[in-house]
């Protein structure tokens, strides 16, 4: 079944939307339509409806649901190795431009969970390595960081209870909850005039001046769309193929008292994260997480989580896990965020996202960068986050192995959709497969909740073949990451367009 976050359990939020109307009809005339009510959606909506702006948010599912509901919401300047991954390809002078992005957002942040009443703990925050090569990247990382201006130090003990060969460590970062951010930011973008219309899913974009917003229910008229999904649902640009979309895991494990005293992240792969929280009753979590993987590209997903279990019960004894979730975000192969037109010189819609799994601080410095072109007030930072930029260019080697990774696996996927299996055969439960029917297109079959169901196995982007993701029972791309429940609606990603139904090919009832 489909996981859900700790932070959705505590604020029952369901795993899948439930299949129920929309809060409203889309209809009207805006300045502003936003497409996803993340972080970078609902900040942008605050933003833009402070400025006079009038806003209409559209959420395909419900707010909390998203990539932002399942972070580990890291409020952080040191970001594992990404400032060093950012120099690797750019100038001093973008990393500081990056730096100071991220302080300001952060800044804002912090005032507004203060003014919202939502809890923000201050806690510090590790980079550290568990190897030589581990501590060589965490110390370039502290190199970088200082160049940019950062306020980080080394240190050689670090407090876990596993060994360590020393960290980077910045205070007074932050950690929250991620969903009661989201609830604050909906609430003050509404108080501010702002709609939010959820379980409406936007299917396209036309025109300019206005353009038209068209939905699975209505349309809308907008001075600007703003598409903050984190990657586009709009086939322009060619971002499916500027950005690699990777899933990671987190667990949360009850405990006796704090385990750790701060916000980690290793240099070291496989990637392992910590961080600490509480439960509904003030108890004490730990939040184990990392393991991460191109979407779409590995044997188990479930393996995966249960190398996080091993991992943790060798590191902290045995602890009571009370949640198991997976989380998607997408990487530029620059290293740097986007914000800015969609397609160059076409300011009718914008786009926000690319933030490498960094988007509590991303997020929010997108939202004021894509709410300054409209208002004329645009960051001395911005030009960091440029979605057409000659920089760009910097990452070319990384995305020529990205796209052969990509060109591979949409051979190896069609090379292997001819099995001997037949489609007419149901799978276990809770297993998928892909198969054949006749010399027809390949067949996704699968089984959950005792109902056998069967889609095309053609991705409805670019045509790559899906495969079963075990761990939440869905079909995943491994091209650019669409995600496909077993019905074959869409659940993320780049499509826009669900699985094609097969209830043309009998099945046969498990043995």
């Amino acid at each position: 079944m489909p996981l859900s976050s700790l932070w959705q359990d505590r604020h029952d939020i369901p795993a899948m939307a439930p299949d129920a109307p929309p809060s409203a009809e889309v209809t009207g005339g805006w300045d502003v339509v936003v497409v996803g009510a993340g972080i970078t959606g609902l900040t942008a909506a605050v933003l833009m409806a402070e400025a006079g702006l009038s806003t209409l948010v559209l959420e395909a599912r419900l707010v909390g649901h998203g990539t932002t509901g399942r972070s580990t919401a890291k409020i952080s300047l040191l970001q594992g190795t990404q400032f060093s991954q950012i120099a690797h390809h750019h100038s001093d002078a973008v990393v500081a431009d990056y730096a100071v992005a991220n302080l300001e957002a952060q800044a804002w942040l912090a005032d507004f969970c203060a003014s919202a009443d939502v809890e923000l703990d201050r806690r510090p925050a590790y980079t550290y390595g568990t190897t030589a090569s581990g501590e060589r990247a965490a110390r370039r990382e502290l190199d970088v960081a200082r160049t940019a201006g950062l306020p980080v130090t080394w240190v050689d003990d670090v407090p876990v209870p596993f060994p360590t060969r020393g960290a980077v460590r910045m205070d007074d970062q932050m950690q929250v909850d991620p969903v009661a951010l989201l609830l604050g930011l909906r609430a003050r973008a509404e108080a501010l005039g702002a709609t939010v219309i959820e379980k409406v899913r936007v299917t396209g974009v036309h025109g300019s001046g206005p353009t038209t917003v068209s939905t699975d229910h209505g349309t809308a008229k907008a001075g600007t769309v703003v598409v903050a999904t984190n990657t586009p649902i709009l086939d322009r640009g060619g971002y499916f193929a500027r950005v690699e979309a990777a899933r990671s895991y987190s667990l949360a494990f009850r405990t006796d008292g704090p385990r750790v005293d701060g916000m980690y992240l290793s240099t070291d792969q496989p990637s392992r994260s910590l961080r600490t929280a509480v439960d509904g009753e003030g108890r004490s979590l730990l939040l184990v997480g990392g393991n991460g993987h191109p979407t779409g590209r590995t044997p188990s997903a479930r393996a995966r989580l249960e190398e996080i279990r091993e991992w943790t019960r060798l590191e902290f004894g045995e602890l009571d896990e009370i949640a198991a979730w997976s989380a998607q975000d997408y990487v530029p192969h620059h290293a740097l965020p986007y914000a800015g037109p969609l397609l160059p010189r076409h300011e009718h819609v914008l786009f926000a996202g690319g933030f490498s799994k960094w988007g509590m601080t991303n997020g929010v410095a997108a939202a004021k960068v894509l709410t300054g072109r409209l208002t004329g007030a645009r960051p001395g930072w911005a030009e960091a986050f440029d979605t057409w930029a000659p920089r760009e260019l910097k990452g070319a080697a990384t995305a020529v192995r990205a796209n052969a990774e990509v060109g591979l696996a949409m051979t190896t996927g069609w090379v292997g959709a001819w099995p001997t299996r037949s489609a007419s055969t149901a799978p276990r439960e809770g297993e998928g497969v892909v198969a054949r029917h006749g010399l027809g297109a390949p067949v996704a079959v699968s089984t959950t909740d005792g109902v056998t169901r069967r889609t095309s196995a053609v991705c409805s982007h670019l045509g790559g073949i899906v495969s079963w993701n075990d761990a939440e029972t869905s079909w995943d791309c491994p091209l650019h990451g669409s995600r496909f429940a077993p019905d074959g609606r869409v659940l993320e990603g780049v499509a826009t367009c669900g699985l094609a139904r097969r209830d043309d090919t009998e099945v046969e009832e498990t043995a």
